[in-house]
């Protein structure tokens, strides 16, 4: 069974790209009301819109930024107090994607360096893994969102020591500035034992 198997399906026939934006309510009710009201605001496609635990929603939305934006402007203000969080990311890492559709990296051998980013909300975490693949050359291994969580998510990546730890750090701090970050860590070398349960 594969440990990501429990993140919301994106849909097979929808690309993602090159803008995506997402939403994340604390009301499932709310949070389908959302998701009728954005798709007549704007000519945006959801590429998930589903009920996470714990009792949250969230939808996955791409198109143009301008009408991604007018849906996250639309969505949070029908959402009001029921808003968790919301990103709007303009030109997503190809890796986001690849890790959202499940396909997670491959470990071979021995890593250089394990960097984990753990968040309280589901936005916080891809945005905070987009800005950390961005920051350095590093890769995504795992990309977990809300269920089997208590509605945290967190991501993994690995890389050169040095590159984990600017990652990580820039992975953090965006998640720090939404007030969402639960721990952040890097493991130079970890144990061969450990790598083969990652």
């Amino acid at each position: 069974m594969n440990r990501n198997d429990s993140n919301p399906e994106l849909r097979d026939d929808a690309t993602i790209g090159p803008a995506i934006a997402l939403l994340e309510l604390c009301s499932i009710a709310r949070g389908v009301e959302v998701a009728d009201a954005i798709l007549w605001e704007s000519e945006i496609e959801l590429l998930f819109s589903t009920s996470v635990q714990p009792g949250k929603y969230v939808m996955l939305l791409t198109g143009s930024v301008e009408d991604l934006r007018s849906a996250v402007r639309r969505g949070a203000e029908l959402a009001g107090t029921d808003l968790v969080d919301q990103l709007l990311i303009p030109n997503v890492h190809p890796q986001v994607e690849t890790a959202l559709r499940r396909n997670e990296g491959q470990i071979n051998g021995q890593i250089d360096a394990l960097g984990i980013v753990e968040t309280t909300t589901v936005a916080s975490a891809v945005l905070a893994a987009d800005t950390a693949l961005k920051r350095a050359t590093v890769d995504l291994l795992e990309l977990r969102i809300a269920n089997g969580l208590g509605g945290k998510s967190y991501y993994s990546l690995t890389g050169d020591v040095s590159d984990v730890r600017s990652s990580v750090t820039a992975g953090a701090q965006s998640a720090d500035d939404g007030g969402h970050l639960a721990r952040q860590v890097v493991i130079p070398r970890p144990h061969p034992d450990l790598v083969r349960h990652l």
